[in-house]
Order: structure tokens, then C-alpha cells, then sequence
């Protein structure tokens, strides 16, 4: 069995799972960044020694991001913010949500933030530049921020193509560049609005994340307020996939790491009733794309359960059969080794989880 990392961003730090090769997981016995809230984290395994990002938020010094490349032992801060606004856009930065590896480019890294923007990082995340042109995008002034903010917090890249851009924003929805980031298009023909009067705008939509997958790169997985949707053209269209589902409200999508039509959702009972559909704690997996999902719940607590899933809460590793990780408002982190078809309790009555990610490291 392959070693994991587990990395569990909460509203009060950072904690490090492992597990080793006999199977057994360790959590490390303190937070790294105490009374930080950690909203995003990556591990980035494309070179011989991973690195961990880390967006840290701390209330008093605010929000910075960090790096590590001893497997947490150690962590690094720039000396300069490595995000932060030009003074020329009278912005300043409120949070990291977002930390992505290209997948085609091995030193660069994005950032998704809050206020809503793009940056790309050239040197594995020591230092971010802008994107302006999606930053000064002619719809920007209509952008309105969703009950979490308006944060950029989906970051996707193309390993066959590094100039092909996908971003979400909160309450923007998706947009699309295949310039490198030079130009932007907004991406949500087929995404309902529901809570505008217009239900099917060019942009406005509040998408909650997207995920792609793993045999086909043009198909992608997208999770809305209100509605779950599949594109077959890299985002250029949408299908409505949510028959079958207790639920189409939700905040997480994650797609298998190696099986094509394969993906995952934790669904919502409502946006105005934020626990899991019907009071029952469960991973939906779809198997066709879409066509069927079932429900993933051995293991799992089978009495009412209230322990909302974040859009970041949810993740899959490298391994095959993959291994899905999730954690909830409650605290609880919970693990599948074998594609959601079981699962075990790894840490309870942690800080509200935030954000969940995982990779092979051995």
C-alpha cells in the first residue's frame, strides 16, 4: 500500500495525515498555523520532492500563503506578500481560495482569491503576478459576491494544452481563456441562475465548483447552486446531470483520478437548509457520466447527521483503486480506500473543515 498525505485545512489550522504502507493513518499531534483559517491547500508532487502550499488567513496579520518542501516539517513565508493587490486596483487581498499546480507547466502555480481574481506563479508559488485581463473583464463591475464572498475558487489547466484556462467565481460563474490567460469568455450556456430573474444569463451564475475528468479532458463536472451539470466540450456547453440525486444543491464535485465517467458529489438538503440531503451523511457516485448515481455510505454514520461538506472539502489522491477523502462543518474527516465503496473515520471534533487534499508521497 502507497503512502498519503492528507492535508486538513480548518478555521483553526493546518493538520498532516499519513498513512503508511501498512495501511495505518497518523495525524501529527498539533495544527501548523494555529488560529489561522486555512482555506486552500495544494500539494504539488510534480517534481522529485513534493511541496505544500498553504493559503493561511490569520485575523491579525492577514492572509499569506506558504510552502514547504519537508513534508510540513518546516515552512517557509515570503518576505513580500507573495499574493497581494497593485495599488492601482484599490483592492486588497482577503483570502487565498485556491492553490493549483499547472498541470502542464511545472513551475507554475494559480491562485484563485478573494476579491475575485487569477494569478499565476512561475516559481512554485514563492511569488504571484495578476492576471489582469480577467481581473479588468468588461463584466467585472456586474459581479456580485455569494453568501461566501466573492472568491475565485476553481482553478483548472490542461495537460495538453498550457495556454487553456478554466476558472469559477462565486457569483460569476465559469469563464474560459485559451490564450493563457490574454483574453476571458464567460462559459455557462446550459447553468441555471435560479435566483435571478434572468435563470439563464451569459454570466451571473453561482457555481459552486468543477471538476474534470480523468479520460476525457473536455468533460467536465460542475456543481451549482441549485443544479449539477456535465459539459462534453470543455465548458462551452452544459447538460443537466442531477436525476437521481436526493439533491442538485451542494458545494463539492471531485472526479476519479484514472477512471474515465467517474465522479463524486456530496449533496445539499437546500441553500436554505445547509445540512446533507435528507439528514444522511453520503458521497454520490456516478459511474456513466452522469446517466445513473448511487449512494456511498458504508462506513458512514447512519444516524441524522448535520456535518455540511465545503466546496473544498472533498478530494480524491492518485492511487488506484483511488482513495476519496472528506470533511465536513462537524469536524469529522472521513476516508475511502477503494473508490467510495467503503469508508472509515480518520479525526473527529477538529475545527470546521475548509478544505481537504491528498496525494501519493512514497
Amino acid at each position: 500500500m502507497t503512502d498519503v498525505l492528507l492535508a486538513v485545512g480548518t478555521r483553526k489550522g493546518l493538520f498532516l495525515g499519513r498513512r503508511g504502507p501498512d495501511g495505518t493513518w497518523g495525524f501529527d499531534e498539533s495544527p501548523y498555523f494555529n488560529a489561522q483559517a486555512v482555506y486552500s491547500v495544494a500539494i504539488d508532487t510534480r517534481k522529485a520532492v513534493p511541496r505544500l502550499l498553504v493559503g493561511g488567513d490569520s485575523a491579525h496579520w492577514g492572509p499569506s500563503v506558504f510552502h514547504s518542501d519537508d513534508l510540513g516539517r518546516t515552512w517557509t513565508e515570503p518576505a513580500a506578500p507573495a499574493v497581494r493587490f497593485p495599488q492601482d486596483t484599490g483592492a486588497s487581498l482577503e483570502r487565498v481560495w485556491q492553490l493549483h499546480p499547472a498541470a502542464a507547466e511545472p513551475g507554475v502555480v494559480y491562485a484563485g482569491t478573494e476579491p475575485a481574481a487569477l494569478y499565476r506563479s512561475q516559481d512554485r508559488g514563492e511569488s504571484f503576478e495578476l492576471c489582469r485581463p480577467l481581473w479588468e473583464h468588461p463584466t467585472r463591475t456586474r459581479w456580485v459576491p455569494g453568501g461566501g464572498g466573492e472568491g475565485l475558487h476553481t482553478v483548472l489547466t490542461d495537460a495538453r494544452d498550457p495556454q487553456a484556462l478554466t476558472v469559477a467565481v462565486s457569483t460569476a460563474g465559469v469563464f474560459r481563456s485559451q490564450d493563457g490567460g490574454a483574453s476571458w469568455s464567460p462559459s455557462n450556456s446550459g447553468v441555471s441562475a435560479v435566483f435571478l430573474p434572468d435563470p439563464d444569463p451569459e454570466f451571473g451564475q453561482c457555481v459552486h465548483k468543477v471538476a474534470r475528468d480523468a479520460a476525457d479532458p473536455d468533460r467536465l463536472y460542475l456543481q451549482n447552486h441549485w443544479g449539477v451539470c456535465r459539459s462534453d466540450d470543455g465548458g462551452a456547453k452544459w447538460t443537466d446531470i442531477g436525476a437521481g440525486l436526493p439533491s442538485t444543491f451542494g458545494f463539492a464535485a471531485a472526479a476519479h483520478p484514472h477512471r474515465g465517467d467517474t465522479a463524486y458529489l456530496f449533496p445539499i438538503n437546500a441553500d436554505a437548509d445547509r445540512v446533507p440531503a435528507d439528514r444522511r451523511c453520503r458521497v454520490f457516485r456516478t459511474s456513466d457520466a452522469g446517466r445513473s448515481w448511487e449512494p456511498l455510505e458504508h462506513g458512514l454514520p447512519q444516524e441524522d447527521h448535520y456535518g455540511t461538506v465545503l466546496r473544498d472539502a472533498l478530494c480524491t489522491d492518485d492511487a488506484d483503486p483511488a482513495g476519496v477523502y472528506f470533511g465536513n462543518r462537524n469536524g469529522e474527516v472521513y476516508a475511502s480506500g477503494d473508490d467510495g465503496d467503503s469508508w472509515r473515520q480518520l479525526a473527529s471534533h477538529l475545527p470546521d473543515v475548509l478544505c481537504v487534499r491528498a496525494a501519493i508521497v512514497g
